[in-house]
């Protein structure tokens, strides 16, 4: 297959056909709101992308963590975390340079249709979008999780859902990224800035206990009696932590120099590592076997008020982000040969602002059928991220980025390493499906969760 290896991707790139010529016979107004549009869509630098992605990744992972680090152990857990966080930076450097190579590809679904044709477009395009459906829901869960601690009345939960879902549909309504980064300093400030509090006050706390941080129960090793769910319900959860490759076609169609993109990669990718593996080691060192998830939840009732209020902006901000990729894919497929599709006229604004909508509907409903946490984590990891950031991005260097002799010691070792990597997402498709289904049959039968739609804390 033949590469156009262009220094910068066409700015429309997320659509076949160019309009250009098209519109120039429909007078100047319509040129106009063409040439604007590509103006809106062709802003994004390598530094405003590392935003973008951090805004897109550190979030809820880091709120799963630290329950995973008491199922794995300590040392199962710090190594879990940072290779899978290696993986997913060579899992997103591969999906960087499909982009580079193949301009055209505008979303992971453009990337399914290059190896796999019509069907490899539209089996992406529908585990895409229900990933993102599934990315909403959580944070809507988290959001309402977040008002119940935050204000500790008895305010039925459902309320507290509605009212954040409303707030992610609100934040989503920017369509372009270059404008959402500005949120972004907000929303990294946010999440640190929770982390800092659940450390430091989980820390006091346990220095101050009967026995100091001695009398802390953690282990190096796996919890006792961790049963197979347990175990692989942690696992999928660090992988959701590092799951920002699903999103990264979409947000490089936005760079006005494509080849930038390491530069974004390896900044997000040594951030994560950090912030995950410190969090979740201190979190679990100072709590121990009792740690919650969300993390926050372990802080004590008034820190835990106080670090959720801290990350509501992270909450809604790196939540709605996922909406308004899922905007961009639905919506740029809905009007592709039509200006429509910039959302820079009333018919755009109109069709934009109602399809995030029913999206956001959507979504809330996700959370209120599955109203716990780890376990919608858990499916959203088996199901999907296996796929984006392990299995898809093994496969596209064997199909579309090899190049050269088959036995030459350079593709020898990239084949083996992308064989393992193309495994390891298969076993956790199958796995963690499996872990997530039992333990969610387990909750049910110990009435650990709360009824569809009712009043009940969340867990």
């Amino acid at each position: 297959m033949e590469r156009d290896k262009g220094e910068k991707s066409s700015p429309a790139g997320e659509y076949d056909t160019d309009l250009s010529g098209e519109l120039s016979e429909r007078g100047r107004y319509e040129r106009d709101i063409y040439e604007l549009g590509i103006q809106k869509y062709n802003r994004l630098g390598w530094k405003r992308l590392t935003i973008v992605l951090i805004v897109e990744a550190i979030a809820l992972g880091s709120l799963s963590i630290p329950s995973a680090f008491a199922s794995l152990g300590m040392i199962a857990g710090v190594i879990c975390s940072v290779s899978i966080g290696l993986i997913a930076v060579y899992t997103s450097y591969i999906v960087g340079q499909v982009k580079v190579a193949f301009p055209q590809v505008a979303h992971y679904p453009d990337a399914g249709r290059l190896m796999f044709g019509r069907f490899g477009y539209e089996l992406i395009n529908v585990m895409l979008i229900l990933q993102l459906l599934f990315l909403v829901g959580s944070h809507c869960l988290t959001g309402t999780i977040a008002f119940q601690n935050i204000t500790g009345s008895g305010i039925c939960s459902v309320v507290f859902a509605v009212v954040s879902a409303i707030l992610l549909m609100l934040l989503a309504i920017p369509p372009s990224f270059a404008e959402v980064a500005i949120l972004g300093y907000v929303d990294f400030g946010s999440i640190i800035l929770a982390i800092g509090i659940t450390i430091i006050a989980t820390g006091v706390e346990s220095a101050n206990a009967p026995g100091g941080l001695s009398g802390v129960n953690w282990s190096a090793w796996p919890k006792e009696g961790v049963t197979f769910t347990d175990a692989f319900i942690a696992i999928t959860n660090i992988c959701f932590a590092y799951s920002f490759a699903m999103c990264q076609f979409t947000f490089m169609d936005e760079m006005h120099t494509p080849k930038d993109f390491m530069k974004s990669i390896w900044t997000l990718g040594i951030v994560e590592i950090f912030i995950y593996t410190v969090t979740g080691g201190l979190v679990y060192a100072f709590v121990g076997q009792d740690v919650k998830s969300p993390a926050l939840l372990s802080a004590g009732t008034l820190i835990s008020r106080i670090a959720f209020g801290v990350a509501l902006p992270v909450i809604f901000i790196s939540g709605s982000i996922n909406t308004t990729v899922l905007g961009r894919l639905v919506h740029g497929r809905i009007f592709k040969n039509s200006a429509t599709r910039f959302v820079n006229t009333p018919r755009g604004w109109i069709t934009w602002i109602a399809f995030i909508t029913f999206a956001t509907i959507i979504a809330f409903v996700i959370a209120e059928v599955i109203p716990f946490f780890s376990d919608l984590l858990s499916i959203s990891s088996s199901l999907f991220i296996s796929g984006f950031t392990f299995y898809f991005p093994a496969l596209m260097w064997f199909m579309l980025l090899r190049d050269g002799r088959w036995n030459s010691p350079k593709n020898l070792a990239l084949g083996i390493l992308n064989l393992c990597i193309f495994i390891i997402g298969l076993v956790i498709l199958g796995a963690g499906i499996y872990a997530s289904v039992d333990d969610i049959a387990n909750s049910y039968r110990n009435g650990k969760v709360r009824g569809v739609f009712s009043c009940a804390t969340p867990e």
